[in-house]
């Protein structure tokens, strides 16, 4: 399911009702090519160091802020390069709070513990307000001020519940520019006014506007940060990068694969994907769809090699080559 296909509630909630997929199990019928395409397309989630790092403190601050209402819940980031999956983390604790919440409350409970936005491009107080008002279905109009929306935002929130809020691509607010400090105020004034844990996750924030001037200042006096970074080959005694390979591999349906035969290959698979998740979870299941659709129903380095990446994956692949100077042919 698409992040799009989340930022309401009632789409998230079909999200975290929905069993993720599952790798083929022993003693299970052999699926059909359409069901393994459309299995690999899906494929499954990883329990990442970062997703048990941010599951953990989430739990730990949400306990902390229950009771605290005179100012603003201690709140989270998750930051990182691209594709190294920060979303997947952020909607995976999300789904994991929903379905505690589901859990302990009796049919006919109305309430919504969790809400997922995506900060929208060139944010400002109100386009930001209106993608809060849009989770819970709160009717907006052109003519509303920001404050409107803001008091329906709040009430509404407040009465139904929310216990978790979860706010993407943090990097596109700019507080340098005089509509993003006036977002990037907005938001501060809604985590105090909405009794929330907050969380938040975007592209290298430490480094974006986000974190700059006043405003960037409260932020991190607020907020601890979880590096989402890539996976190192190597931690200590651990490889990490290894590990994830050896779980996607594990998770294939795919009739002639040979087991260990991916880890072999994590020097080349981490040179070519920089240990980012999000680039070897691709590669992995394009080179799988691509094997059931040719028949060799298995993972080679050749069919690795033929397939072409995301640019960031490629470019640290394949740089390109400085251009030489061409010097003109003297005319003496």
């Amino acid at each position: 399911m698409s992040s799009q296909a989340v930022t309401t509630f009632h789409g998230f909630a079909r999200f975290a009702a929905t069993a993720p997929p599952a790798p083929p199990q022993p003693g299970e019928a052999p699926r059909s090519m359409d069901e393994r395409l459309a299995y690999h397309s899906q494929f499954v989630t990883v329990r990442t160091p970062a997703i048990e790092n941010l599951s953990r403190q989430v739990r730990t601050l949400m306990i902390l802020g229950r009771h605290q209402n005179v100012t603003a819940r201690p709140s989270l980031i998750v930051t990182g390069p691209a594709t190294t999956g920060k979303t997947t983390a952020l909607l995976e604790v999300g789904r994991t709070c929903h379905l505690a919440h589901t859990r302990r409350t009796q049919p006919g409970d109305t309430s919504v513990p969790v809400a997922y936005v995506l900060v929208p491009p060139g944010a400002t107080a109100k386009t930001l307000a209106a993608e809060f008002a849009r989770y819970l279905g709160i009717p907006i109009t052109s003519r509303m001020t920001t404050a409107q929306i803001t008091t329906a935002v709040c009430h509404t929130y407040t009465a139904a519940g929310v216990k978790l809020s979860l706010i993407d691509e943090i990097h596109r607010l700019n507080p340098r520019t005089s509509s993003g400090a006036e977002a990037a105020d907005w938001l501060k004034d809604l985590t105090e006014r909405i009794p929330a844990t907050f969380v938040y996750a975007g592209i290298d924030v430490t480094t974006s506007p986000v974190f700059s001037g006043v405003r960037g200042a409260q932020l991190a006096g607020r907020a601890s940060l979880i590096d989402c970074a890539a996976l190192a080959a190597r931690a200590g005694g651990h490889e990490p990068f290894r590990d994830l390979i050896t779980a996607l591999e594990q998770a294939v349906d795919l009739h002639a694969h040979r087991a260990g035969s991916l880890p072999k290959l994590a020097p080349y698979l981490h040179q070519r994907t920089a240990g980012r998740i999000g680039s070897l979870s691709r590669l992995i299941r394009q080179a799988a769809i691509e094997a059931i659709c040719d028949g060799s129903e298995r993972i080679t380095k050749p069919l690795l090699d033929s397939i072409t990446l995301d640019h960031l994956a490629e470019e640290h692949h394949r740089p390109r080559s400085p251009t030489r100077r061409r010097t003109r042919p003297s005319s003496r």
